[in-house]
């Protein structure tokens, strides 16, 4: 069973060889179950032109494939670098218990990696965020939620 600090090297190695192959920026991840890997991921935001292609969302999209389960919350994510809000969502709704991380978000800041707009635009009402939100056909919209809350034979996330 590897250790947290060879888990680590390993997320720190992908992020280094990735990028020097041009894959993306320099961010690795694994993500482990029951001390064995399960899935690594690098970013590859520029090389599929996919701008959610962060290593910690590619890792956990091959996980939950190769597991077969959405539902990851016996699982450990080894991250290069503490999550930006978006990897940490994905994080949270895939239910890993456990994050490790090498990089701080100030540390990738200060290489053009800044996510800090965001932590405070999500804190902003609706009517102030940078891009405009409009409500449109909530009626019918909501038609299709309570069609959802009737349904005998939902798969519950």
């Amino acid at each position: 069973m590897p250790s947290p600090l060879k888990l680590m090297q390993k997320a720190i190695k992908l992020s280094k060889e990735h990028m020097t192959k041009g894959h993306g920026g320099p961010f690795g991840a694994v993500i482990v179950r029951r001390g064995q890997i399960v899935a690594e991921g690098w970013n590859q935001v520029t090389s599929t032109n996919d701008p959610t292609a962060h290593a910690e969302i590619v890792a956990i999209r091959i996980a939950a494939k190769k597991l077969n389960n959405f539902d990851l919350s016996d699982c450990e994510i080894y991250t290069s670098c503490e999550p930006c809000p978006m990897c940490l969502s994905a994080i949270y709704w895939a239910r890993i218990r456990k994050i490790y991380y090498g990089n701080s978000r100030k540390d990738a800041a200060k290489i053009n990696f800044d996510d800090e707009f965001l932590y405070h635009e999500i804190k902003r009402p609706l009517k102030q965020r940078k891009v405009p939100l409009k409500q449109l056909m909530r009626k019918e919209a909501l038609k299709i939620f309570q069609d959802w809350q009737n349904k005998k034979d939902k798969n519950l996330y």
